[in-house]
C-alpha cells in the first residue's frame, strides 16, 4: 500500500477536524430568532404547523394512527399517516403502500372486535383485525356506500344506486331488498336489463296504461275486436303482466320527479328499510358566482347556494317492508293551525273541516334515527322547519307511528352544542339525549314507557361529545365545568351522579379513547401552544406525554403571551369576557383596537390555541407598536349557554355590537386608551359587526377594516340566518334594523373593505353592492381590496400578507397620526433596510 506524504494526511486531518468542529457548532446554535413581521406571521401553517387529525387506536390498544404534517412541507400536500406505540415511543412516518396496509380510520367494528367494514373509492372492504389484513368485498362500476353489518353479523347491507342490497360474507349472495324507482327513469333501465323483448313490453305497458280522448278509447276498443293480431298481442301482453305480476312479491317504490333517497339503513330484524326521502325545491334559485382566474384562462361559473327565503327541500321518513315493498311514511304527529284563505267556503266538505280543525301537518325533519342494543325499539329526533321545536320520538315500524318522549320549544332558535346526541343506556328502554331546557347544554335520559326526562348533569357549564363507555355502565363526556375557557374530559355513572375530571392539562383536551379504555390520546392546545398529540393514562390526574412538535423551530424563539381574560359590564349589567393584549409600557392616551371573531356562535376568549391564530400573532405585532387591542366573546358567542347565544334574536347588530362599544369605553376608563383612537376589525361576521361600527357608532370607532363582511342578511344563506332572523319576506324589519347596507351613511372614519372574489359563503356580490351604495352616497373615506383567487378562508400567503399590511397601513395611518416614518415599514424588503434590534 502506498503510503501519502505527511503533509497530504496532516491537511486531510486539518480538514475533517474543520468539518466535523462546524457540524458541532451547527448542532448546537440555537434556531432561527423569529422576526415578528406580517410575512413571517401570514406563513399560517408553514410557521405554526399543522394539527394532527384523524387520530384512532389499533384494535389491541397498542398504537395510535394519526394524519399529520411537519411545518415547512408542501401546502397542497395530502397529510402523511404516521403510527406510535401506546407509550408515546417509535413515532414514524408510514410511506404510501404501509398506509395501505393499515387499519382503516373510519368504518362500522364488528361486535367480537375482529373486523372492520368500510368502503374506499366506492368499493367495499373488510379488514382483519387479527391477520392485519384487507379484504375487498365488492369490485364495480357502481358505487357503494354506507355499509353495515346486519344483526347476526353474517351478512352485510349497503346502499346500491338508491337501493338497498344484502350480501352474505361467506358465499358472497346478494340481494336486493327495495325496488326503488325515481322519477320513470328506472323502469325502462329496468326492461332493459331483461332484454329487448322486456323493453318493448315495458313500452307497450306505458302505451297501453296511458288513456287517451274519448275518441282515442273508442277507436282502441274497436281496433281490438275488428283485428285479431291486435287482439292477440293485447291478451298476450296481459297475460305476460299477470306472471310478472305473481312473480314480484315485492311493490316498486315510485318516487316522483323531483324526488331521491338520500339515506337508507335496516332495521335489526330485517324486516323494513328505513328511507330518507328528499324532495327537491320547487322554483328555488341558485346564485352564481363568477370564477375570473381558471386554467382555461376563460371566466367560469360556479353554482352556489340560494338564499334566505327561498324555496327550501323537504325531507320526510318512509318505513318500507323488505317482504312486500309496502310504504309507510313515518308521522311525527305534529300539527299546526291552517290559516283562513279566500277559497274556503261554507260548502267545504265534512272531511276538510275535520282537516281545518285538527291543522295541517307542520313541516318537520326526522333525522338521527337510533335502534336500541335488543333491536326491539328505535328512537329518533325531529325540528320543526323554523327551528323553534325540536323533539325527541319513540317509533313503532310497524305502523309509522310515533309518541313524543321529550319536546324543547325556544322562541328563538334551537341550538347549542350536543343537539344531535341521542342514544340507547343498557337496559333497551332508557333513551338519553341533550338539551338546552335549563339554559346550558345538558345530558338528559327518559324512558321510552313514558314520564318525565331526568337531568344528569346541570350548573353553568356544557356537556358535548357524549359516548358510552364499551360495557355501557358510564358517560364519557367533554365539558366546560372547570371553567369557560377550557375544555376537559369526564367520566360519570349512567344514572348520573358525581363526576370525575381525568384530563390534567390546562387548555382544551379532545379525548380519543383505547378500545380497552386504559389510555387517551389527546389533541391539547393552550393559548400560546399549537395542537399536538399526547398520549396519557385513562386515570384522573394521569401525566400526559408530548407526541408531537409541529410549529418550525424559530416559533419558540418569540415570547409568545398567554393573554389574559378580563371581564367587562356591558349597559345591560351582562359581564362580556374578553382576552386583552396590554403592552407593558402602554402610554395612557395611545391607541387601541378591538377585534371581532367571525361565525357569530364561535368562543374565542379562551385558554387553548386559537383558530384565529394569525390574528393572535398580528396582536403581537401590534403591541410592540404600542396598540393595546382587545378581543371580545360578544353576545351570540358560544360557550356561555342558551341567553347568551340567542341574544341577538331579530337583531344582530344589537347587543353584539354595543358589546364592542362597551369594551371600547372599558377599554378607555380602565386601561387609559386614547377615545379619538379605536379602532376595529373582524371577517365574516367580524366584518360585518365592523361595518355596523363603522355606520352606526362613527363617533366611537375612528378606523375600521371589514373582512369578507356580510352587507344585508337577506343575501346570506337560509339555515344560518332564518333561525336568527325569521324570513325577509316575513320579517322585513328584523332584516333591515341588521343589514350594515342600509345605514352606509352614517360612515365617518376610514374604512378598509377586503373581500376574495370567489367567496362561495359570503358573496362577493355583497361587498359590490355596498361599494355601489357608497358611491352613490357619495363617500370618499373607504378603500376596497379585492382577492382574484381567494374563497372564504384565504389559502394563499400572499393574500394574507397583503390583507393585513391594509389593516396596519389603515390603524397606522389614523389611530397614530404624526408618525415620522411611513405607516407601511412592514415587508421583507423594508426588514432588509432596517434590521429589527435584538
Amino acid at each position: 500500500m502506498k503510503k501519502l506524504p505527511f503533509r497530504r494526511v496532516l491537511t486531510a486531518l486539518c480538514i475533517g477536524s474543520l468539518i466535523f468542529s462546524h457540524q458541532i457548532i451547527a448542532q448546537q446554535s440555537p434556531p432561527k430568532r423569529f422576526e415578528l413581521t406580517i410575512d413571517n406571521i401570514m406563513r399560517g401553517p408553514d410557521l405554526v404547523g399543522y394539527t394532527p387529525s384523524q387520530v384512532y387506536w389499533s384494535q389491541d390498544s397498542q398504537r395510535v394512527y394519526f394524519r399529520w404534517k411537519r411545518a415547512g412541507e408542501p401546502r397542497l400536500k395530502e397529510p402523511d399517516l404516521y403510527v406510535v406505540n401506546r407509550d408515546g415511543s417509535g413515532l414514524r412516518k408510514l410511506s404510501e403502500e404501509e398506509a395501505r396496509q393499515q387499519p382503516p380510520a373510519f368504518g362500522e367494528l364488528s361486535k367480537d372486535k375482529r373486523y372492520t367494514l368500510f368502503t374506499e373509492e366506492g368499493d367495499i372492504y373488510l379488514y382483519d383485525h387479527v391477520k392485519g389484513e384487507r379484504r375487498q368485498i365488492t369490485r364495480t362500476v357502481e358505487s357503494e356506500s354506507n355499509v353495515h353489518f346486519t344483526r347476526d353479523q353474517k351478512h352485510i347491507y349497503f346502499t346500491r344506486q338508491n337501493n338497498l342490497y344484502v350480501m352474505a360474507l361467506d358465499g358472497g349472495s346478494l340481494v336486493q331488498v327495495t325496488d326503488i324507482r325515481t322519477g320513470g327513469a328506472a323502469d325502462q333501465t329496468m326492461a332493459q336489463a331483461r332484454g329487448g323483448s322486456g323493453f318493448g313490453l315495458q313500452r307497450q305497458r306505458e302505451q297501453s296504461q296511458q288513456r287517451g280522448t274519448e275518441s282515442q278509447e273508442f277507436l282502441k276498443q274497436e281496433e281490438r275486436k275488428l283485428i285479431e293480431a291486435v287482439r292477440e298481442r293485447a291478451e298476450q301482453r296481459e297475460e305476460q303482466e299477470k306472471r310478472r305480476k305473481e312473480r314480484e312479491k315485492r311493490q316498486p317504490f315510485n318516487l316522483p320527479p323531483g324526488q331521491s333517497v338520500s339515506n337508507l339503513t335496516l332495521s335489526p330484524d330485517g324486516q323494513y328499510v328505513i328511507a330518507t326521502v328528499v324532495q327537491a325545491a320547487t322554483g328555488a334559485k341558485n346564485t352564481i358566482v363568477p370564477n375570473y382566474v381558471t386554467e382555461s384562462a376563460y371566466t367560469e361559473q360556479i353554482t352556489a347556494r340560494t338564499k334566505v327565503g327561498d324555496a327550501q327541500g323537504r325531507t320526510r321518513m318512509a318505513i318500507i317492508s323488505a317482504e312486500t315493498g309496502e310504504v309507510k311514511w313515518v308521522d311525527h304527529g305534529q300539527r299546526g293551525p291552517v290559516a283562513e284563505t279566500s277559497s274556503q267556503t261554507s260548502t267545504q266538505s265534512q272531511t276538510e273541516t275535520s282537516r281545518q280543525a285538527q291543522g295541517r301537518e307542520r313541516e318537520v325533519q326526522l333525522f338521527n334515527l337510533q335502534w336500541s342494543e335488543d333491536g326491539q325499539r328505535a328512537a329518533l329526533l325531529a325540528r320543526s322547519a323554523d327551528n323553534k321545536d325540536r323533539w325527541v320520538l319513540l317509533l313503532d315500524p310497524a305502523t309509522g307511528k310515533t309518541k313524543v318522549l321529550d319536546h324543547l320549544h325556544d322562541e328563538a332558535w334551537i341550538g347549542g352544542p350536543g343537539a344531535f346526541t341521542l342514544g340507547w343506556l343498557p337496559d333497551n328502554k332508557t333513551v338519553y339525549f341533550q338539551s338546552e331546557r335549563d339554559g346550558y347544554a345538558h345530558l338528559y335520559t327518559v324512558s321510552a314507557d313514558g314520564g318525565e326526562p331526568v337531568q344528569l348533569t346541570s350548573g353553568r357549564f356544557e356537556v358535548s361529545e357524549v359516548r358510552l363507555s364499551q360495557d355501557k355502565t358510564k358517560f364519557y363526556f367533554t365539558s366546560s365545568e372547570v371553567s369557560p375557557a377550557e375544555r376537559h374530559f369526564y367520566s360519570m355513572h349512567i344514572a348520573g351522579g358525581a363526576r370525575t375530571r381525568i384530563s390534567s392539562l390546562p387548555g382544551h383536551n379532545q379525548v380519543v379513547i383505547s378500545p380497552d379504555e386504559t389510555m387517551l390520546a389527546i389533541i391539547r392546545s393552550y393559548s400560546n401552544k399549537p395542537p399536538e398529540l399526547y398520549l396519557a393514562p385513562n386515570a384522573a390526574g394521569a401525566e400526559a406525554r408530548q407526541v408531537t412538535t409541529s410549529p418550525a423551530a424559530e416559533f419558540f424563539s418569540y415570547n409568545w403571551i398567554d393573554p389574559p381574560i378580563v371581564h367587562f359590564k356591558a349597559r345591560d349589567g351582562a359581564m362580556v369576557p374578553a382576552r386583552l393584549y396590554k403592552p407593558a409600557n402602554f402610554q395612557k392616551g395611545g391607541p387601541a383596537v378591538i377585534f371581532v371573531h367571525g361565525a357569530g356562535y364561535l368562543q374565542n376568549v379562551h385558554k387553548w390555541w386559537s383558530s384565529y391564530y394569525r390574528e393572535y400573532m398580528f396582536h403581537h405585532l401590534l403591541m410592540e407598536r404600542g396598540y393595546m387591542v382587545i378581543d371580545v366573546d360578544y353576545r351570540a358567542s358560544a360557550g356561555y349557554g342558551r341567553d347568551w347565544r340567542t341574544a341577538i334574536y331579530r337583531h344582530m347588530g344589537g347587543k353584539d355590537l354595543t358589546d364592542q362599544v362597551d369594551a371600547a369605553r372599558y377599554l378607555v376608563a380602565e386601561h387609559g386608551a386614547d377615545p379619538k383612537r379605536i379602532g376595529i376589525y373582524g371577517g365574516s361576521y367580524g366584518g360585518f359587526i365592523t361595518l355596523m361600527a363603522m355606520f352606526t357608532e362613527p363617533d366611537v370607532f375612528a378606523a375600521g377594516a371589514a373582512l369578507r363582511p356580510v352587507t344585508d342578511w337577506a343575501h346570506y344563506n337560509h339555515p344560518y340566518t332564518s333561525n336568527i332572523l325569521n324570513l325577509p319576506q316575513a320579517d322585513a324589519e328584523a332584516y333591515r334594523r341588521s343589514s350594515p347596507i342600509y345605514f352606509a351613511e352614517g360612515l365617518k372614519g376610514a374604512l378598509l373593505i377586503c373581500h376574495g372574489m370567489v367567496d362561495v359563503n359570503v358573496h362577493f356580490q355583497d361587498t359590490v353592492r355596498l361599494v355601489q351604495r357608497l358611491i352613490e352616497l357619495r363617500k370618499e373615506n373607504w378603500e376596497l381590496a379585492v382577492y382574484p383567487v381567494e374563497d372564504h378562508g384565504f389559502v394563499q400567503p400572499s393574500s394574507w400578507a397583503d390583507q393585513y399590511k391594509r389593516i396596519l397601513k389603515l390603524f397606522e395611518t389614523h389611530l397614530r397620526p404624526g408618525l415620522e416614518r411611513s405607516p407601511v415599514i412592514d415587508s421583507a424588503a423594508s426588514k432588509q433596510r432596517s434590521p429589527r434590534k435584538q
